[in-house]
């Protein structure tokens, strides 16, 4: 029994840690987007002294100097933004990159960065080294308030878009199954981007705290959309929003949950042209 026990949990762990990471390899994006016929680069940024690889994809047109940098939740990877890196009228109007954050995808995956202020750091990095000009940074849940926090770093971010964020650390949710990636007797058995993203999640409202008191000095505008059905992120976080943002547009998508950055990505195009308008970069 014990022997049928211990094989049928090894299975559960192997199948997940294949199937269940949330990302594509640089063959399998090359070969999506190819058959889609858009072009695509994907680019490896190195900070040596955090010892991280990180993966950027990017999808560019000569005549714009618009940039669009999309930030993943957890667990997730750049390949989340599919849907808008193959949208045509967003990349006739701007360059658009999206990146694994740390720990996630293919940028040293299984390495996790808890700390947003460390994350947003390794963002504007990576704005640096591909010397990107006219940011525009957006997130979604976890990568919302990091957007934001990239504005703080980095004086090439001229907007912020943030979906669903979880942006209120006394409204930060804590979500039971991350015991499982806290407790080392099921650890193990929890597929790697889960575990990054239970550690993310088990910090989150701390980090969130940390940092709080230099929201002020976000000087860009900023936009927070948020599904008013929203059970995994509470809606409430937009009043945060309200507060502590002195350029600040609240989106209310009704009837929609956590999911509609990239399940209801019609919600969200729109509201990226019209940040793009707002802050006249083409």
């Amino acid at each position: 029994m014990r022997k049928l026990l211990f094989y049928c949990l090894a299975c559960v762990c192997l199948s997940s840690c294949t199937v269940l990471q949330w990302r594509s390899s640089d063959t399998e994006i090359y070969s999506a987007f190819a058959k889609a016929s858009i072009p695509t680069a994907i680019a490896y940024v190195t900070i040596d002294s955090l010892d991280l690889n990180v993966r950027i994809q990017s999808v560019s047109q000569e005549k714009s100097t618009a940039n669009l940098l999309f930030l993943h939740g957890s667990p997730s990877s750049l390949s989340a933004w599919n849907g808008y890196l193959k949208d045509s009228t967003l990349h006739s109007r701007g360059n658009m990159h999206a990146m694994d954050r740390p720990g996630y995808g293919y940028s040293n995956f299984g390495d996790e960065i808890t700390s947003i202020d460390l994350q947003a750091k390794v963002v504007s990095h990576v704005i640096e080294e591909l010397k990107l000009e006219n940011v525009i940074v957006i997130g979604s849940s976890y990568g919302g308030p990091l957007a934001a926090r990239v504005a703080v770093e980095n004086e090439n971010v001229k907007g912020v878009i943030m979906i669903s964020p979880a942006i209120d650390p006394q409204n930060e949710q804590r979500i039971w199954q991350s015991s499982f990636t806290q407790f080392w007797l099921t650890r193990w058995l929890v597929p790697t981007g889960y575990r990054v993203a239970g550690d993310e999640k088990t910090t989150h409202a701390q980090e969130l705290a940390s940092i709080e008191k230099d929201w002020p000095k976000v000087n860009v505008p900023v936009m927070h959309i948020h599904g008013d059905k929203d059970d995994l992120v509470p809606y409430i976080n937009v009043e945060y929003s309200a507060r502590v943002f002195s350029d600040i547009t609240i989106i209310t998508t009704p009837d929609t949950g956590h999911e509609i950055a990239w399940a209801k990505p019609h919600l969200i195009k729109p509201h990226i042209l019209e940040m793009m308008e707002k802050i006249a970069v083409e």
